[in-house]
């Protein structure tokens, strides 16, 4: 047989060996012990943590000969069986590539059927989210209530995507990433049962890159190896993944903090010669200044450090470089990262931001002499003001005070809706738009939890609907603050219309109005359809008991209060 990659070689055949998922393994052993294995689970986290092993290690447990136990033997026929594949009642399914309804049609007329050779049917569905919504569907009443032989594993890396009916049917377990001591534990395992010679520190370079994922971390330690000759060092770990060395790192924060330009742009041409890439540079940058941070304001959790080894030039450089200018360097760091994945030449912006850096800091030590200028200047205006007010002579500066504070409040301005697109929307809507966003926005806010958008959610806590066509809705605020933070945010009215789309079938644009000026609002454009001989959207959205009340009394004698 052909040459195996580490990651394959050894994956994991037991709980024990799923590394840094112990919320998970501890669960599930529990259950197995207990006997109380659900139907349907679904493993969520990034990739290379372990998902679609415990999904095998899982199935082997279940149908172990020696069941029920904690741990899958390994040994049975079952156990064995599993492992290689030869047993058909443990199906595994990529849904990146089967995501149709035919083949979810396909599982569910098969399920029916007993396993031939083991207790349990168990269907492994991989990148679940990627099926379609027809697929969903068809997956659902099976999903729920499946034969008692029969268990449902989905493994996913975006668990946003997949719906809320599916996700309710399922035991959740979210993978975290491992951390980086995780890693460079099991790698040291595996190199002691394998006899390589592998540098500690390039172990931990190894595990940095990998950033979480442990089949990462294996590849990559795969790589070194072979880069090698005899033994992976720092230089082999550095070069395969392309990261920095501390000392580079350390050159360059000493070049900004004396502002030599020279000494810096010869760091990053050093760096860039050598094949690094500008991106994965500037990161070890912004991570190598934060570690400079945290060590200034907690020295006691450097043992968590992820990037630096705290050496001598390292604690030199935490006494020399003080936080006000630790801020401003990852500030135009993060600006820079952010600008360089729009460009071509990403090289421009690193050397843009180095001269940047350097001449703002010559430019802090000039403001710090004109500060001291400016002292004495406020200094000797204070004695001036106090004679002249011995003297009775501040009367002018009082009688402008008033002026000036009528000015300051003129110029204070309130969040203002925009009555044009209100007008737009309230004259294509509808009842059954208006009802359809009603019955969907508790969706909307529960979408807006699981897209890490809290904060906006906060902001809808007291928000509701009042008007809605195919293609725009109003959201009322009770705060007029509320309002304006979310209508000035691009990013949060580009989220409410994906999620609209997604949980209505429909892209509906936002317009928030608050509740001060909605009533105005409103009165204003029925005002202005009557004056049109038009009365559509009142008509629309007028309550069933107003509209009897006018039928009954008449307009003149029919008054409406909100």
């Amino acid at each position: 047989m052909g040459y195996q990659a580490l990651y394959r070689v050894w994956r994991p055949q037991q709980f024990i060996d799923v590394v840094g998922q112990e919320h998970v393994t501890t669960t599930l052993q529990n259950a197995l012990m207990q006997q109380k294995v659900s139907h349907a689970y679904l493993f969520s986290g990034p990739r290379g943590t372990g998902k679609t092993s415990a999904a095998k290690i899982l199935a082997k447990a279940v149908n172990c000969e020696q069941a029920p136990t904690s741990e899958p033997c390994n040994k049975c026929a079952a156990c064995l069986g599993i492992t290689d594949g030869s047993i058909s009642d443990v199906i595994e399914i990529d849904a990146a590539s089967n995501n149709g309804v035919e083949e979810i049609r396909d599982i569910r007329d098969k399920v029916k059927y007993t396993p031939n050779a083991v207790t349990y049917k168990v269907y492994i569905i991989d990148e679940v989210h990627m099926l379609s919504q027809g697929a969903f569907n068809a997956l659902l009443k099976t999903l729920e209530e499946p034969p008692k032989h029969v268990i449902f594993i989905l493994a996913t890396t975006e668990p946003h995507k997949i719906p809320l009916t599916i996700i309710s049917r399922c035991q959740r377990f979210d993978f975290k990433r491992i951390q980086p001591q995780d890693i460079v534990g099991r790698m040291s395992q595996i190199i002691a049962e394998t006899g390589t010679s592998v540098n500690e520190q390039a172990l931990h370079l190894i595990a940095r890159a990998a950033e979480g994922g442990m089949r990462d971390a294996l590849s990559l330690l795969d790589q070194a190896i072979s880069f090698s000759s005899d033994e992976v060092t720092v230089e082999d770990a550095l070069t395969v993944t392309g990261s920095v060395s501390q000392a580079f790192l350390g050159r360059l924060a000493k070049a900004i903090y004396e502002k030599d330009v020279a000494e810096a742009l010869q760091v990053l041409d050093e760096l860039l010669s050598m094949g690094k890439d500008p991106t994965r540079f500037i990161e070890d940058m912004i991570f190598f200044f934060r570690d400079l941070l945290l060590y200034q304001m907690a020295p006691g959790l450097a043992g968590s450090f992820d990037r630096v080894l705290i050496d001598p030039e390292f604690e030199n450089l935490v006494k020399t470089i003080n936080s006000d200018q630790i801020y401003d360097i990852i500030e135009s760091f993060n600006k820079t990262q952010q600008e360089m994945k729009w460009t071509n030449h990403p090289r421009i912006f690193l050397e843009v931001s180095l001269v940047k850096l350097c001449h703002r800091e010559q430019a802090a030590e000039i403001s710090g002499t004109h500060i001291e200028q400016l002292q004495h200047k406020v200094e000797e205006l204070e004695r001036q003001l106090q004679e002249l007010k011995e003297k009775g002579l501040t009367a002018a500066p009082a009688a402008a005070q008033p002026t000036q504070q009528k000015t300051q409040r003129v110029n204070k301005k309130s969040y203002k809706a925009p009555v044009g697109k209100i007008h737009l929307i309230l004259r294509e809507a509808t009842k059954p738009d208006l009802n359809r966003v009603k019955s969907k926005w508790g969706e909307v806010l529960e979408q807006l939890g699981i897209q890490n958008l809290k904060s906006l959610a906060a902001l809808f806590n007291e928000a509701e609907p009042v008007a809605a066509s195919s293609t725009a809705f109003v959201l009322k605020f009770k705060y007029d603050i509320h309002c304006q933070m979310t209508m000035e945010n691009s990013r949060f009215l580009e989220a409410i219309a994906s999620i609209m789309q997604q949980v209505t079938g429909h892209r509906l644009e936002l317009a928030g109005v608050p509740e001060s000026q909605w009533s105005q609002i409103r009165e204003e454009f029925i005002s202005t359809q009557q004056m049109d001989g038009t009365s559509e959207v009142e008509t629309k959205e007028e309550d069933p008991f107003i509209a009897e009340a006018r039928k009954l009394v008449g307009d003149d004698l029919l008054e409406i209060k909100d």
